[in-house]
């Protein structure tokens, strides 16, 4: 028998021990709104401590002074969520769906001979965001392509410059280990090529795009990276109109450090209209993201009856209210149609980061911060009892929702992940506790001491770690072994998404008073410019990407593709949502995408 916890009765709320037990022992599933009382109190308002009755002398503390973010309201609500609903779903589109599989995949046979043609249909597999349907293919064809034309230099060498930049970067991407010096008389190609050729254009095109699979220390790819791009933006004007758009779309973001699912939402318009396209790709294309979509929208109506349950929204206002972005951050992680309960985790996950990320940011006081870090390492829900109301919503939520992934996991996989969750959240949350400490005495780190623990405080590593427990393990000590070995991949996945997020938001942070960012430290130890730590956060983000696709590389042989997915997606999607600003905190911003990737249909049935 499950006991559970209702958040919102709070104000008469009893802690006999008997049920801390029963609280203690069991997951805590979901719960009704419709079952609790009003709490009484408005939360937005600030909160006074509790004053005496007497009718002689009346005597009230001081009032508790709190900051406010003045955050944007969300978007999207409850109810244009839950009314929305797709077309794309039945046995007929399934069927249809299954029919072009199969004809795609007599394709992929008929190209094995050719390895030009077969590595650019990778490529636009790839890039349509159908390949994950052609895995096995793909990698029997790979490892065929690997053998015979990639594994020595006396295979490589004849080859022409498109072929080889095309070849490094998708076997790259599959762990495969091909040398940078592949590409050891690049700069004749370089030097030779004409804009006006289309291969050529495109040889060079091929070659920028590989140089982003550089590991640390591949001077020569550095170089082709800088030769590249410099050709390529001093000759945007003598290109033809097909080739421009994606030299264009290369020079904005390289296709490596682009979201999947992004990507071929843009690139499935472009390949329809390119010359010589296959129609079968298109059509499959187009009806899988439909289809797929149909599934999405099915998990974040689920995402946001759960959200709406915790109640979050009105009885913790000071936060940001962002169900439809946190999902949408999950969905960048992983679209696949398979990975639904990976989205819904992870979606509670990233609620839960940024609520509680503001309670330590912007509403808490360095003494309720400490109360309730403590309150958490301990995991203790009868110590609740002494914290404000606010903070009882929030352990009480947040307790509640561990609990549900910790009892989904073990349901998914057999795994019993509390204990393990119950730890990676107290060591996460020390951090935030870290910096409240720096805000509140005024202490300003160094750059080495703010990215040491601000790598952590920015989510990437708990949202690994939860990723981590949907992998089937038959210990903890294998657990364990897996997460102490992936310590570098969540390292550089979760540094990636601190500096991007630096960029996009830390102007506004400082603004309202918050602790120094990134920027703000390396101006501070450097006596820089704003701008000169700009462009020095840029390049580390370029150098920690190197350490991730080494990681990356190495990792396919021993951690899930899932996992290795994810920790590559996270940084791609914080670079694609703080690219124009606080995608995040101003919803707005990402308003166009969500519309486009959530709500809008390819086709438009």
């Amino acid at each position: 028998m499950h006991s559970r916890i209702d958040n919102h009765k709070l104000a008469s709320f009893s802690f006999s021990m008997a049920s801390s037990m029963c609280l203690l022992a069991c997951p805590i599933l979901g719960y009704k709104s419709s079952m609790a009382p009003s709490c009484g109190f408005n939360i937005s308002k600030p909160l006074y401590a509790s004053q005496s009755s007497s009718t002689s002398v009346t005597t009230a503390e001081p009032v508790v002074v709190r900051r406010s973010a003045n955050y944007d309201p969300t978007l999207w609500s409850f109810d244009h969520i839950q009314s929305l609903s797709s077309n794309y779903t039945g046995e007929d589109y399934m069927a249809r769906a299954d029919a072009l599989k199969d004809t795609v995949k007599m394709v992929i046979r008929r190209q094995v001979g050719n390895v030009s043609n077969t590595l650019e249909l990778i490529d636009d597999l790839q890039r349509l965001g159908i390949a994950y349907h052609f895995e096995n293919e793909i990698s029997d064809v790979l490892a065929m392509i690997y053998a015979s034309y990639f594994e020595t230099q006396a295979k490589w060498d004849s080859m022409s410059l498109n072929l080889k930049a095309l070849g490094f970067r998708i076997l790259r991407q599959h762990g495969y280990q091909v040398p940078q010096e592949i590409f050891i008389n690049f700069k004749d190609k370089i030097q030779n090529a004409k804009p006006e050729v289309m291969e050529d254009m495109v040889s060079v095109l091929n070659l920028y795009e590989a140089s982003y699979l550089c590991f640390e220390d591949e001077s020569i790819l550095d170089e082709a990276r800088d030769l590249t791009t410099k050709y390529l933006k001093e000759n945007m004007g003598n290109i033809n109109e097909g080739v421009g758009s994606l030299v264009s779309h290369a020079l904005e973001f390289p296709l490596h450090w682009r979201v999947p699912r992004v990507e071929a939402k843009w690139y499935i318009d472009i390949y329809e209209k390119r010359i010589g396209s296959n129609p079968i790709l298109s059509e499959l294309a187009k009806l899988d993201f439909d289809m797929s979509q149909a599934i999405h929208l099915e998990d974040l109506k689920h995402s946001s009856r759960w959200w709406k349950n915790t109640r979050w929204d009105e009885k913790l206002s000071f936060a940001r209210d962002r169900l439809v972005e946190h999902f949408m951050w999950s969905l960048g992680f992983s679209y696949q149609p398979k990975s639904s309960l990976e989205r819904r985790i992870l979606t509670m996950v990233n609620s839960l980061i940024t609520t509680i990320d503001d309670v330590y940011d912007v509403y808490g006081t360095l003494d309720e911060l400490e109360r309730f870090t403590d309150i958490i390492d301990r995991w203790d829900v009868n110590a609740i009892k002494d914290l404000p109301d606010y903070m009882r919503i929030c352990f009480l939520g947040f307790y509640n929702a561990v609990n549900e992934i910790s009892y989904s996991i073990l349901t998914e996989t057999g795994f019993f992940a509390l204990p393990y969750l119950k730890k990676a959240w107290a060591d996460y949350i020390k951090t935030y506790m870290v910096e409240a400490r720096w805000y509140h005495t005024g202490y300003k780190p160094t750059l080495q001491e703010y990215l040491a623990n601000a790598y952590i405080s920015i989510g990437g590593p708990i949202i690994l770690k939860n990723v981590i427990c949907l992998t089937s393990f038959s210990s903890n000590e294998e657990m364990m072994r897996c997460v102490e070995s992936a310590g570098n991949i969540i390292r550089y996945s979760s540094m990636i998404f601190r500096l991007a997020n630096d960029l996009g938001t830390s102007s506004e942070e400082i603004a309202r008073g918050d602790t120094p960012k990134s920027i703000q430290c390396y101006m501070h130890d450097n006596g820089a410019t704003e701008e000169e730590a700009r462009m020095y956060i840029k390049g580390l983000i370029l150098e920690t990407w190197k350490k991730l696709n080494k990681e990356r590389a190495h990792g396919y042989s021993q951690f899930s593709k899932e996992f290795i997915e994810c920790a590559t997606n996270i940084p791609r999607m914080t670079q694609f949502m703080y690219n124009d600003g606080d995608g995040h905190g101003h919803p707005y911003i990402t308003e166009s995408h969500v519309l486009s990737l959530l709500f809008n249909p390819i086709q438009g049935i």
